[in-house]
C-alpha cells in the first residue's frame, strides 16, 4: 500500500502503484501510465498493513524481529554488489534492518511521504533531520514555543557548530518570518503542537513563507501523530517525530524518525544547498540530485550521511515495539483526545485555575487553528495555571493517585508534571515567564483510562489544594504487597 496526496486531513486515499514518488510529482493518478487506485483505504487498515512483511519461511503475519549486527554474503561477488549498490540487499544493521525498514515504510506510507529514517530518540530526530540542511555558517528560524531539550540543542550544540539559530516573536505573523530571511537561511522549523502551551501555529502559513524564500519547512509533529494531522498535506517539507510517545505509546521504548515529504525541489537552488549537488563518492560520479532526483535527494543525503556516519541508529527492538504501537493508534488517539477535552473542559471551570492551555477549548486563542490542523482532536498534551503557584501546584502534584508523576508524553497512563521546576527549570525566570511557564502550572499527558476516573483523581486532588483530607480513591493508598516466594 502507499499514501497518496491529499490537502484534506480526513481523507484518507491512495495512489495505488503511482505511489508517494506521484503524488510529489503533482500526478493525479491517471496521467502519464499511472492508473486510479482502485479503492482508498482508512487509517486504521493503513495503519495496520502498511510496510507489513510476509516471512516466507514460516509464514508469521507478524512483520519479524531481525537481531542481527550484519547479514551474510552468498560469495565474494554478492559482497561487492552490497557495497556497491548493485544488490538492494542488507549490510550492517547501523545502515538498515528488514525490520526497520517495514518500519520505516509504515511511518513514511501514514505520513504521505516519499521516506523515513528511523534514529535512536526524537532528540536525534531533530538533530539528524536538521544537520541533513544545515551546516556551518547557515542561519535558520524556528518558532519561539518548542520542546526545552531542542531549544537548548538550537542554542548550545548547533551554536558550537557554527549554526545559527533565531527565534522569531509571532510564528502566525508570515511578515515576522519574512523580515528575519538572510542570504543565509537555510530552513523553517516549528512544532505541530507545542509542548507545554499548546500555542498551535500556522503550518500552510509558515510552509509558503519558507519556499517564496527557497527554503524547506521543518517540523516537529510528535504530539499529533499522522492520525491527527499530517503536516506534509499543509506544506510542511520535514516532519519529525519522537515515536518514544504516542506512536509506540507504551512508553516502554526510545525512539525517533525523520519523514521526506518529497515535495521540495532541492535542485533548484545549488548555491543554498551545495552539499546535494557535489559528487557522492568525490570524484566525477553523480552528484544527491543526479542519483536520487530534486525529490529525495535530501531524503537519501540525510539518511546515508548524517544518520549512517554519525551512528543514530535505532535498535530493531525498539522498532519492532514502535510498530506494535502504531498498529492501535487511531483508536488510542481517539480515547487520548476524547479525555483530554473532558479534562479541559472540566479544569476551566475549577476556580483556582486561572487558565487552560487546551486547543479543543472554544475559549482558547488557537481553537480556530486546532479546527482547520486538527479536526479529528486535538491531542492530550496540555497545561493548566494554578492561581495558588508553585504551593498549590505542589500539593496537587503530591495528591494524585491515577496520574503518574513522570517527565514523559504520549503514554497510554496519564501523567502529570511541573514543568517550572523540571523541563524548564533552565530558563531563567524572565524566559519561563514570557513563555507563559508561570509558578502555578501542571502539565498533564491524558491517558487512556476510563475518564471518570482521572476526573475523580483530579477532584480528590483540588480537595487536597482545598485544605479538605478526602480519602483515598483505593482506599489503602494504593500500597500493595509482594507475594511470598513459598517454596523457594
Amino acid at each position: 500500500m502507499t499514501t497518496a496526496y491529499t490537502t484534506d486531513p480526513t481523507t484518507e486515499s491512495r495512489l495505488g502503484a503511482a505511489g508517494p514518488a506521484a503524488a510529489a510529482a503533482g500526478f493525479d493518478g491517471l496521467e502519464d501510465g499511472f492508473e486510479k487506485a482502485p479503492y482508498e483505504f482508512g487509517f486504521s487498515t493503513e495503519q495496520v498493513h502498511a510496510g507489513s512483511v510476509a516471512d516466507r519461511g514460516y509464514g508469521a503475519k507478524i512483520t519479524p524481529l531481525y537481531l542481527s549486527a550484519g547479514f551474510v554474503f552468498d560469495d565474494f561477488a554478492h559482497a561487492r554488489a552490497r557495497f556497491a549498490g548493485t544488490d538492494a540487499g542488507y549490510v550492517y544493521s547501523r545502515i538498515n534492518n528488514p525490520t526497520n525498514a517495514a518500519v520505516e515504510q509504515l511511518i513514511a506510507e501514514i505520513e504521505h511521504g516519499v521516506g523515513a529514517t528511523l534514529v535512536g530518540s526524537g532528540q536525534a530526530a531533530v538533530s539528524v533531520g536538521l544537520l541533513g540542511v544545515l551546516a556551518a555558517g547557515d542561519h535558520f528560524l524556528t518558532a519561539p514555543s518548542i520542546y526545552e531539550g531542542t531549544r537548548a540543542l538550537f542554542r548550545g550544540n548547533f551554536r558550537r557548530l557554527g549554526i545559527e539559530v533565531e527565534f522569531v516573536e509571532d510564528p502566525n505573523d508570515p511578515e515576522d518570518w519574512q523580515r528575519r530571511v538572510r542570504p543565509n537561511t537555510k530552513l523553517f522549523y516549528g512544532e505541530a503542537i507545542p509542548n507545554p502551551k499548546n500555542d498551535l501555529i500556522d503550518i500552510a502559513a509558515i510552509a509558503d513563507t519558507a519556499h517564496r524564500n527557497g527554503v524547506p519547512f521543518a517540523i516537529d509533529s510528535t504530539v499529533p501523530t499522522p492520525y491527527l494531522l499530517r503536516p506534509i498535506d499543509f506544506g510542511a517539507d520535514i516532519v519529525l517525530h519522537s515515536t518514544s510517545k504516542f506512536l509506540a505509546g507504551h512508553g516502554n521504548s526510545i525512539g525517533g524518525v525523520i519523514v521526506d515529504g518529497g515535495r521540495f525541489d532541492w535542485s533548484a537552488h545549488p548555491e543554498r544547498f551545495p552539499h546535494l549537488h557535489e559528487s557522492i563518492h568525490g570524484d566525477d560520479g553523480p552528484s544527491w540530485v543526479d542519483k536520487f532526483g530534486a525529490a529525495k535527494a535530501n531524503f537519501a543525503y540525510t539518511r546515508a550521511v548524517v544518520a549512517g556516519r554519525l551512528g543514530t541508529s535505532l535498535s530493531p527492538f525498539n522498532a519492532f515495539l514502535v510498530q506494535q504501537g502504531i498498529e492501535t493508534l487511531s483508536l488510542r488517539l481517539e480515547r487520548h483526545s476524547r479525555n483530554a477535552l473532558a479534562i479541559a473542559t472540566w479544569l476551566e471551570q475549577q476556580p483556582e485555575v486561572t487558565s487552560v492551555d487546551y486547543p479543543g477549548l472554544p475559549s482558547s486563542p488557537f481553537h480556530d487553528l486546532a479546527l482547520r490542523y486538527l479536526p479529528r482532536g486535538q491531542g492530550s498534551v496540555f497545561a493548566f495555571t494554578l492561581a495558588g503557584g508553585e504551593r498549590d501546584a505542589q500539593v496537587l502534584y503530591d495528591a494524585v493517585e491515577v496520574f503518574s508523576r513522570m517527565t514523559h508524553i504520549g503514554d497510554v497512563r496519564s501523567l502529570i508534571l511541573h514543568p517550572p521546576t523540571t523541563t524548564h527549570s533552565k530558563l531563567s525566570q524572565a524566559e519561563r515567564d514570557a513563555a507563559g511557564i508561570h509558578p502555578g502550572l501542571l502539565r498533564l499527558s491524558v491517558g487512556i483510562e476510563n475518564v471518570e476516573d482521572l476526573l475523580a483523581d483530579l477532584d480528590r486532588a483540588f480537595r487536597v489544594v482545598r485544605g479538605e483530607d478526602p480519602p483515598s480513591l483505593r482506599g489503602d493508598g494504593g500500597a500493595r504487597e509482594l507475594t511470598p516466594a513459598d517454596g523457594l
